[in-house]
């Protein structure tokens, strides 16, 4: 379906323009009528993606009018749409940044006085907001695209912007660990650059997705993995790879989400990691189906190692938030096992993971930002225990997050779990017993290993001796929190429609592979 006008386009150009309006603001409570409208902006997304949905044209897809015809120059067709595949990755973005975008305001505003109080000149409040709708913009634009040079331009805004927001705002030595990470995500941008040129120059374009008579249509050219095509699809797939920060090459994520301011981290660790898989099921897979054939197998033992080891290490965290970082590294584990599958379920299961990660984590850094700014900077899981009596709401909203984790129902988490679990079925078919019994037998471990860092530091977090107050109010500060806890479990409630355009999209997808 067409759109009437480039809403998709005017998405992603209206917030940082909104922020332009405040950019010399040092004062929070001058920019709160700001937040909410940024926030109504950046929701405009999901609203449109439901209605989608909900009309049933989002298994067809949704298009932005707005097509910049760039073939002749041999980069393409640029054009931003949502599909069944996108959906999900459209609806985490959205949601997540348009509620965080409140939440800052308090967290922020403890943040800088902070900061000045140890004698540092932070930028204010208005530069914060420059750069995190500049931020939000640029993911959702990754979500957008179809083209893998606007979904490079669209990375490469997205790692500026959140370096800066880590280098102006982070924790510890925060100019060291933000260098840290510009590095590591710069070399998965340079690595996914070059793929990216040889594939064109090999293709003849970029696209992944074009338009044609209005309608959607699955465009991309596939190159056999032998010279030029094999190190393209491994320069590509390499760079998505540390972007996701699967095992081995993760070591950048748990400084970087761990010091970053906590609203930043409500968005680095749930959606901006997370767009590194998506971009393997846009660009990797329809490029280079060969190849991601012949690697399903090693990527599916990558996938699961990175869900035990990720989990293994979380649990020895002593601090909230890198406990919650590597998490995230864990969880990237399940998305890569969906896509390995390579076939509609797996696929489908990866992004509908997304989203339940999106969800899961934002509210978990979020409920970690709120004992820090309220309970002197509290981050050491050993310095906590009984929160529950002090914070009921947001121990019944990190409880949810954790479901999203474990994929328990009512979580939407519980979906993404089922699915993945479905498409590795499926790939497996008539194989072995034996390596039945082996896959089996570790994913029962990777389930394990999930549930047990999830309710063992719930535990250790919420319950136990109260070491603190009673009660202290749900304001609109946690407020924030409970809401995107109860979209989680509004989204499990409706995703039937959700996997319907989601399957089509993948098996359109799959055909390829085939």
């Amino acid at each position: 379906m067409m759109l009437e006008a480039p809403i998709l386009w005017a998405s992603i150009i209206a917030p940082p323009l909104l922020a332009l309006a405040i950019l010399g603001v040092s004062d929070a409570s001058k920019a709160r009528p700001f937040a909410y409208l940024l926030a109504l902006v950046l929701a405009v997304p999901a609203v449109l993606v439901m209605a989608a949905y909900a009309l049933g044209y989002l298994g067809e897809g949704i298009i932005d009018p707005l097509v910049i015809d760039l073939r002749e120059s041999g980069i393409g067709t640029l054009v931003l749409f949502v599909d069944g595949l996108s959906g999900p990755v459209v609806l985490g973005v959205s949601v997540v940044t348009a509620i965080v975008a409140v939440y800052s305001l308090k967290y922020m505003a403890h943040r800088i006085e902070e900061m000045r109080e140890r004698g540092e000149n932070p930028p204010g409040i208005g530069i914060y907001y420059l750069l995190y709708a500049g931020f939000a913009a640029s993911m959702l634009g990754m979500a957008y695209s179809g083209n893998l040079i606007l979904f490079f331009i669209f990375l490469e805004l997205s790692l500026i912007t959140s370096f800066l927001l880590i280098a102006y705002y982070g924790y510890g030595d925060r100019r060291r660990i933000s260098l840290l990470y510009f590095v590591w995500t710069h070399i998965a941008g340079a690595l996914l650059l070059a793929g990216a040129l040889l594939y064109g120059i090999n293709a003849g374009g970029f696209d992944a997705v074009t338009v044609s008579q209005g309608r959607i249509a699955y465009a991309s050219i596939p190159l056999q993995p032998v010279g030029a095509g094999l190190a393209a699809g491994l320069l590509v797939l390499v760079g998505l790879l540390v972007k996701m920060a699967v095992v081995g090459v993760h070591m950048w994520l748990p400084y970087a989400h761990a010091e970053a301011p906590t609203p930043v981290s409500a968005l680095l660790s749930p959606n901006l990691v997370g767009l590194g898989a998506y971009g393997i099921v846009r660009f990797a897979l329809p490029f280079f189906p060969d190849l991601m054939i012949s690697l399903s197998g090693a990527l599916l033992a990558l996938g699961l190692l990175t869900i035990v080891y990720g989990g293994l290490v979380a649990l020895k965290q002593a601090d909230l938030k890198r406990f919650l970082a590597y998490s995230s590294v864990s969880q990237m584990g399940y998305l890569l096992v969906g896509i390995a599958t390579l076939n509609p379920y797996g696929i489908a299961g990866a992004l509908f993971f997304y989203l339940s990660h999106a969800i899961g984590k934002a509210v978990l850094f979020m409920t970690a930002g709120v004992f820090i700014t309220e309970l002197e900077g509290l981050r050491s899981i050993r310095d906590m225990g009984g929160l529950a009596r002090a914070y009921p709401a947001l121990a019944a909203a990190s409880l949810i997050g954790f479901m999203h984790l474990a994929g328990i129902p009512p979580s939407f988490g519980f979906w993404g779990e089922l699915l993945i679990v479905l498409g590795l079925v499926d790939s497996l078919g008539y194989s072995p017993a034996a390596k039945l019994a082996a896959l089996t037998i570790i994913l029962i471990i990777a389930f394990t290993v999930t549930a047990a860092y999830s309710f063992i530091t719930m535990r250790r977090v919420f319950f136990g001796r109260p070491k603190y107050g009673n009660d202290k109010g749900l304001d609109e500060f946690k407020a924030t929190v409970v809401l995107v806890a109860l979209l989680g479990l509004f989204f499990f409630a409706v995703a039937g429609p959700l996997f319907g355009a989601a399957e089509a999209s993948a098996t359109a997808l799959a055909s390829l592979l085939s």
